[in-house]
């Protein structure tokens, strides 16, 4: 009786952490996105130009690493606000030329938001129903996304617009699969971090987004 009652509390250890994980993560990616939106907000409102490709990768990858480093810490959070706001910042310009540059560029953002939600609430729910831990994806995922990224600096870098649409695609595939495997990791506890989990997310969210924006301004936009 003692071993089965020692599993049992375990097992209720576990679930708790898990839990508290998982709702620490959604929390926090809420209030990130908020943050970020009313950066992007702020930007498209003063008509910020966009930093352009290496201030935005420095940028990202800098605050990126900043984050890892203090994921631990309550510097953790300062971190995670940096960078997203950092991101919402980069957003907002993209959003303004899509406004100017199509008739019907408030739809296109609207239909980008709109998917973006619908794809994210979908794989989560996906994730969280299924009662799977999908950590065989990891791989392919990893490989997959450092392909596309390549290829993605690839279609800017010699401007080509065919590959561009290509790695935008992709990336909505790409996206969607980390979606599910990361909620899998928390609720299985392969993630423990929330910080850690909110990032992946929220990056996630953030290349959805974009990608689905850049395909829509090609088959839907007006000129």
């Amino acid at each position: 009786m003692t071993a089965e009652r020692t599993v049992q509390t375990s097992k209720a250890q576990t679930a708790l952490a898990t839990n508290s994980v998982l709702r620490n993560t959604y929390m926090l990616l809420s209030m990130t996105l908020l943050f970020s939106a009313a950066v992007a907000g702020t930007a498209m409102a003063l008509n910020a130009p966009h930093p352009g490709i290496i201030i935005t990768l420095v940028g990202y990858f800098g605050l990126l690493f900043a984050v890892e480093k203090t994921k631990d810490s309550a510097m953790g959070l300062v971190s995670v606000f940096a960078l997203t706001g950092f991101m919402g910042y980069t957003i907002g310009p993209i959003i303004n030329m899509y406004l100017t540059q199509f008739s019907n560029g408030g739809e296109i953002v609207m239909m980008a938001l709109g998917g973006t939600g619908a794809i994210f609430l979908g794989m989560s729910g996906y994730a969280l129903a299924s009662g799977r831990r999908f950590n065989q994806w990891a791989g392919m995922l990893f490989v997959g996304i450092m392909v596309a990224f390549v290829m993605g600096l690839i279609a800017v870098i010699f401007s080509i617009p065919a590959l561009s649409m290509a790695v935008s695609a992709l990336f909505v595939l790409l996206m969607a699969g980390l979606i599910v495997y990361q909620t899998g990791e928390i609720v299985h506890g392969g993630e423990t971090n929330y910080i850690t989990a909110t990032v992946t997310l929220f990056v996630t969210i953030y290349n959805l987004f974009l990608s689905l924006l850049q395909l829509l301004g090609v088959f839907a936009g007006e000129e």
